[in-house]
Formats: C-alpha cells, sequence, structure tokens
C-alpha cells in the first residue's frame, strides 16, 4: 500500500492529467500536468516513467469510476433507471476520452491490454444492470443484447460530427435506449 502522500499525488496527476489530456490533448505538456497536480515533474516521472504510463492510468482510473458507479446506482434506483443512470455516466466517460482516443488508437504497444481491462471490467457491470432491468420488466427480454454490441453502439453515438455537440449524443443514447424499455 503506497503512503497516503505519494496516493494523493498520484492521484493529483490523474486528475490532472485527465483535465489536461480532455483541453489539450494527450500531448500535453508534463510540465502543464505536474503544474495542475501542485506537484513537481521529477514526482510526475516517479509515479508514471512514460507517458504511456499515464495516459493508461487515466484510462484505468477513470473506467473503473464508471464501473464503481453501477452497484451504488443498482442499489439506489429501480432496475431501469439504474441502468439508464449507468449508461449516462458511461457516455459521459466517453465523451472526456477524446483527448485520449488517438494515444489508446495509435497502436503503440504500452496500450495493448487496455481492451481486454475494459471489456473485463465494463461488459460484467452493464450485464448485470441489463439483466437486473430484463428480469424487473423494465427493458424488453425478448431481445438479446450483449454487452459488448451496448457499449459499442453508445461509443459510436458519442463520436461527434459536424454541428453536434454533447447534447445530440445524450439525446441519441436516450433514444437507443427507450428502444430497450418494454411495451406491451
Amino acid at each position: 500500500m503506497p503512503r497516503a502522500d505519494a496516493q494523493r499525488n498520484v492521484d493529483a496527476l490523474l486528475a490532472a492529467a485527465k483535465e489536461e489530456f480532455a483541453a489539450h490533448g494527450v500531448d500535453v505538456s508534463v510540465r502543464s500536468i505536474a503544474a495542475r497536480a501542485g506537484v513537481g515533474t521529477a514526482t510526475l516521472y516517479r509515479h508514471f516513467p512514460l507517458r504511456s504510463d499515464l495516459v493508461a492510468a487515466v484510462f484505468r482510473h477513470e473506467l473503473d469510476e464508471c464501473v464503481a458507479a453501477a452497484g451504488p446506482l443498482a442499489e439506489q434506483y429501480a432496475p431501469g433507471e439504474a441502468l439508464e443512470r449507468w449508461v449516462q455516466r458511461y457516455r459521459e466517460f466517453l465523451q472526456t476520452k477524446r483527448g485520449l482516443a488517438s494515444a489508446l488508437h495509435s497502436g503503440d504497444p504500452a496500450y495493448s491490454s487496455l481492451p481486454e481491462y475494459f471489456h473485463s471490467h465494463a461488459a460484467p457491470a452493464l450485464g448485470a444492470l441489463l439483466g437486473k432491468a430484463a428480469n424487473s420488466g423494465e427493458i424488453r427480454a425478448d431481445v438479446a443484447v450483449a454487452p459488448l454490441d451496448l457499449l459499442g453502439a453508445i461509443a459510436n453515438l458519442c463520436v461527434p460530427f459536424p454541428g453536434s455537440d454533447n447534447d445530440t449524443a445524450t439525446r441519441l443514447v436516450a433514444l437507443l435506449l427507450d428502444g430497450l424499455r418494454y411495451r406491451p
């Protein structure tokens, strides 16, 4: 277990990198990230020796937070609403990853483990929510929706196109979810 001050530094670096990547892309200077985090560049490099280490850590951290939201949502809301809230949380995750997209799809071997990480974490979280919503009758049980297929469909709806904004993706994802709702 890392020391508390070291963990605070890692947390600050991940938050700063997320913001800087979203605003300026993954090629933003490490000095900017370190300054936003309130640490020196040596601290950044001690925790993340390569830029790819930091990019992958930001992706994993953000995905972990998104996946972790599924449990509390399932406890707090009816199954259909929990599903909808989690899918919107996933949409937000996707939209904040625009700055990472070029790096993640670059073919760099440093990112080769991320697709499996994504599949093994996000698909079970969504699958559990889909199952509960189908069992409760809030979404259609007659349509077999593989979690990875739905995750991919949502991701495709979040790809920006000329004239679109975040509201466009929100509306399109809501429309997709509406198609899953049960109607007698």
